[in-house]
């Protein structure tokens, strides 16, 4: 089941300050996504929340699935030291 990758504005604009290097590896990690979802029980954050997270290098990516209209959310992108400050 394919699934669209669509990202909030505010993680596009986020994604401008990242290398160029990272930018290719984090954009084909989504691309994996909407086609080949993980078991979401093992990528479900802890707590009451609906994101799930997946690693790619040394950054996170925070997204939430949208199984009714078959859309990954992708909520947040950063490194891993800093990337669950500010969560939305």
């Amino acid at each position: 089941m394919q699934y669209f990758v669509e990202f909030r504005p505010a993680v596009l604009k986020s994604l401008k300050r990242f290398p160029k290097r990272d930018l290719v590896r984090i954009k084909k990690k989504t691309e994996e996504l909407g086609s080949n979802l993980p078991a979401p029980n093992t990528t479900k954050m802890k707590g009451d929340n609906s994101f799930h997270k997946v690693r790619s290098g040394d950054y996170l990516i925070i997204y939430e699935i949208h199984d009714d209209r078959l859309v990954i959310l992708i909520v947040k992108v950063g490194h891993t030291k800093d990337v669950y400050k500010k969560l939305p």
